[in-house]
């Protein structure tokens, strides 16, 4: 076994066991920011140069293959937001974790580059 390889991967499970302790949720997905034109004919929104509405902060996220949205108030926001970019370093350190545990396996049996 690969010393360097197996240090990276331990590293990696360390940094995520780190994370998950962490206090407070994690939760999938992403914030989004959106300028949004409504259906009034005369609004500003329709002008030139349009002045659209918002910003208003749609949080998506997958469930059993399927995209779900949900509009968010600044309170929902501000509840949410931390534990929303926890699941996103917890994506980005699972990825990390695949990517070295991937590569040790492959130098050990002598698959690959």
């Amino acid at each position: 076994m690969n010393t360097r390889e197996a240090l990276r991967a331990q590293a990696a499970r360390r940094r995520l066991a780190e994370l998950l302790s962490e206090p407070g949720g994690i939760l999938p997905g992403g914030l989004v920011e959106r300028m949004m034109r409504c259906g009034k004919h005369n609004c500003r929104c329709k002008s030139e140069p349009p002045q659209l509405h918002g910003p208003y902060l749609q949080w998506g996220y997958s469930k059993d293959r399927k995209r779900f949205t949900r509009w968010l108030t600044p309170d929902q926001v501000e509840r949410y937001r931390p534990q929303i970019e926890r699941g996103r370093r917890f994506t980005e350190l699972l990825e990390e974790l695949d990517e070295a545990e991937l590569r040790r396996v492959e130098r050990a049996e002598g698959w690959g580059a």
